[in-house]
């Protein structure tokens, strides 16, 4: 019964020692090895980097089944690396490491998989007794997680993290705990950042607020003076303006009568802002032995309101109605127009009976029409259509004639 105690406590302490020795395999440990300055090549023998390798290839065998299981990677890392005529400090330490990983890969059978490579420092190392060196390459085995997912990604890093938790025990639990530490302490370092940016944002906003209204406040003053000063101005001009009679105006457009297209009209202005008048144009034309032709009437009433101290300028609307017939190549097209729209312009005083009248309306004007061809001096209906015009709808420059 003695020995059966024996035994049975003798697996307790083999069993309970497990996790001890896993996490002293687990613990990261740093392999030093050194460059001569200005060079990339790696002398094995120089500076005890040959020691320094075969006690780094003992603890990659050691642990070369986690390594190849993507549980454990080694980190490869430059420091304090000087530049040379020919190449940059970074490169250099790109072919130290290169090198480094390359005496590994032949010597301790691992492959570019099992590594994780960092950039290039331009900070020294500081080594255990706090001395700073240069023109280092330092080989950590195992990395820690957080390097093998900022290089390898969160899948390597998770295999490596679920890998320490297997083995490391109270280490691994202590490690979260600062990591969780260290994160609560970022947070709560970014949730004040955070405040303080929008305690300076809302600052921003208010004064913001503040410099708007202030704006709108002078604006609304500025706008009130102007509207004063532009009625105290206008009651100036109809003051001293000489009143116009009530009459009545014949006018021609002249560029109707320049296309060979009449055009006649009567204009009767109300009062000195308002003017009521009507146009109309006629005419009709054949040739060719009357294959050709161009027909056209068209009724034009206009409501206007003249404006400016002088009551020149106008604005106003109009309407058109009329039929056409044009036949200027061999299909011709006859039917109805209407169509309204916008007018204004400007009314040049030439002596007291007699001024010009420059015009320009915009609006739409529809078409509805009939297409057809003549043979043997009968019209060929060809098909009907209907077309909309937007734009420019009506121009003129107008002799008017003030009657009365």
């Amino acid at each position: 019964m003695t020995v059966i105690k024996r035994i049975l406590f003798a697996v307790f302490l083999t069993v309970a020692g497990l996790p001890l020795s896993a996490q002293q395999k687990s613990d990261s440990a740093d392999y030093r090895f050194s460059f001569v300055a200005d060079k990339d090549m790696f002398f094995t023998p120089w500076s005890g980097n040959g020691k320094e390798l075969e006690r780094l290839l003992s603890a990659i065998n050691e642990h070369r089944s986690a390594i190849e299981a993507g549980q454990m990677y080694l980190l490869v890392t430059s420091y304090g690396t000087d530049g040379n005529a020919e190449q940059t400090a970074t490169e250099v330490a790109k072919i130290r490491r290169s090198r480094v990983k390359s005496e590994l890969i032949v010597r301790g059978k691992v492959k570019e998989a099992h590594f994780v490579t960092d950039q290039s420092f331009d900070a020294a190392y500081t080594d255990g007794s706090g001395k700073s060196l240069r023109n280092i390459v330092i080989v950590t085995l195992p990395a820690s997680v957080v390097k093998v997912a900022e290089i390898a990604g969160a899948e390597a890093a998770a295999r490596v993290e679920a890998y320490n938790k297997e083995i490391s025990g109270e280490a691994e639990r202590e490690r979260l705990a600062a990591e969780e530490k260290a994160k609560a302490e970022r947070e709560a370092k970014e949730r004040t950042e955070r405040e303080r940016l929008a305690a300076e944002q809302a600052a921003r906003e208010k004064a913001e607020a503040e410099r708007t209204e202030r704006e709108r406040v002078a604006a609304e003053q500025a706008e009130k003076e102007r509207l004063v000063r532009e009625e105290q101005a206008r009651l100036q001009a109809e003051q001293a303006a000489k009143a116009t009679p009530y009459h009545f105006a014949v006018r021609a457009n002249l560029l109707r009568w320049a296309t060979l297209t009449p055009d006649l009209g009567l204009e009767w202005r109300i009062n000195r802002h308002v003017g009521i008048l009507v146009n109309g144009s006629w005419t009709s034309w054949t040739w060719n032995d009357s294959d050709r032709r161009y027909a056209l009437w068209e009724v034009n009433p206009e409501v206007r309101y003249y404006i400016g101290k002088e009551k020149r300028g106008y604005i106003g609307a109009m309407y058109k109605a009329g039929t056409f017939n044009y036949k200027l190549s061999a299909t011709g097209k006859q039917g109805d127009l209407t169509g309204g729209g916008l007018v204004g312009g400007y009314q040049l005083k030439l002596n007291r009976a007699l001024a010009l009248d420059f015009t320009l309306g915009v609006g739409c004007v529809r078409a509805d029409y009939d297409k057809y061809t003549v043979i043997d001096g009968v019209r060929v209906k060809r098909g009907k259509e209907s077309k909309n015009w937007w734009g420019p709808t009506q121009a003129g420059v107008t002799l008017v004639w003030t009657i009365f």
